[in-house]
């Protein structure tokens, strides 16, 4: 089983980690989720400036590492906790947008 975590760590547009703007999250019919985008978007924005994914081994350990180097606050983290063990279904490459969907469950 896949987590958000696992695709990010794992997926790249020419070479480089994804950029917030590049993924959406959405339920497998396609509609997005605004919350979790939002919340995806705010991490990998905020928290991945900070760390490279490929140095890291589990959500956990990512959210060790920002809690020791960052001043992000407790609930900050608690919520990045929750998006990256979300568990992933799949993914959609929408060239048209320009836009890599991880799809959930939710």
């Amino acid at each position: 089983m896949q987590t958000i975590f696992d695709v990010l760590k794992h997926i790249s547009v020419n070479h480089q980690e994804v950029e917030s703007q590049q993924v959406v999250i959405t339920d497998a019919a396609g509609k997005p989720n605004g919350l979790l985008t939002d919340l995806l978007r705010d991490l990998i924005n905020n928290a991945l400036l900070f760390v490279t994914l490929a140095d890291m081994d589990s959500a956990q350990d990512l959210i060790e590492h920002l809690r020791t180097h960052t001043p992000l606050p407790a609930d900050v983290l608690s919520e990045y906790g929750k998006i990256l063990t979300e568990v992933c279904d799949g993914l959609n490459f929408a060239p048209r947008k320009g836009l890599i969907e991880l799809i959930v469950r939710r």
